[in-house]
């Protein structure tokens, strides 16, 4: 793929066709070779693009429209069918580019394990990096089954390797026992809730720089239906919302961001990857700076 052209297929509603001048870029990671339920979100990129016509440019939110932001769809990366070992190296591999040209990466999954590679190069380039992470599951598991590449790991490796109180978790409501206690000993762990205990901890990330990654099913399934491992009891789409609006609102550096796991099959409806698209909207709108 070449930075330096237009992605030939759907791109995000208002997307720029100039790489270079571009502050941020959309790209998708369409894997879901390890996920333990239902597959299906390696088709979550593109259908998120392709709904985003719906959208107004305008947030009324942040009284700040897409037109204000200059951000480039690169399109989906070409990852092989099946070797999750190979996809992640290419991920690796792209957001190492696009953080030497000092770009701001939006990835669009694709199952949670997509976000490992990103985390990496990331702290790599920032190597005071805090996460947060919005999710249903703590996804802090050493292996699954006895493989260590699955959806139900990516934490747990970001935090052994950025160090686990530099990981802040809000929404979870899934995990085993051994990943709770892991949780409350090593991170900072916030379960079932977001959007309070989030505001509480803002000011202690001022300054810093945050990556950001949001897993669909942090959403209750009457909100997203279409996620490969849906749990009950979560959060409103208002409250997601309202999340991204107290990041955009606070001293914190957003260097990048995610959003993973929306499998469209699971929702003819379409509210899962409208939401997806929202939110989409609102981080650009709101976390990306000039």
């Amino acid at each position: 793929m070449r930075f330096d052209d237009a992605y030939s297929g759907n791109v995000f509603i208002a997307s720029s066709t100039d790489y270079a001048a571009s502050r941020a870029v959309i790209y998708g990671m369409p894997m879901d070779y390890t996920v333990s339920f239902r597959p299906g979100s390696r088709f979550g990129p593109a259908r998120i693009r392709e709904v985003s016509v719906g959208l107004e440019e305008y947030s009324p939110y942040l009284n700040k429209s897409l037109e204000d932001i200059s951000y480039f769809d690169a399109g989906d990366l070409a990852l092989p069918f099946g070797n999750a070992g190979r996809s992640l190296e290419i991920i690796g591999d792209y957001i190492r580019r696009l953080l030497s040209e000092d770009k701001f990466p939006l990835g669009l999954g694709g199952e949670h394990l997509v976000s490992w590679p990103v985390i990496r190069e990331v702290y790599q380039k920032y190597p005071d990096l805090a996460l947060i992470h919005i999710d249903a599951h703590a996804d802090l598991r050493e292996q699954y089954e006895g493989e260590p590449l699955s959806h139900s790991t990516p934490i747990r490796k970001a935090a052994e390797l950025i160090g686990g109180k530099n990981v802040y978790q809000f929404g979870i409501r899934s995990g085993t026992r051994d990943e709770f206690e892991y949780a409350r000993q090593n991170l900072h762990l916030h379960p079932f809730e977001v959007l309070e205990p989030l505001k509480k901890v803002l000011p202690e990330l001022a300054g810093r720089p945050v990556y950001l990654t949001i897993d669909i099913d942090v959403l209750d399934p009457s909100a997203a239906p279409g996620t490969g491992t849906a749990e009950a009891g979560g959060i409103t789409s208002k409250e997601l919302l309202a999340a991204v609006h107290a990041i955009a609102g606070s001293e914190a550096k957003v260097v990048g961001a995610d959003i993973v796991e929306v499998a469209p099959v699971y929702d003819h409806s379409e509210q899962t990857q409208i939401v997806a698209a929202k939110l989409v909207r609102e981080i650009l709108i709101g976390l990306v700076k000039s």
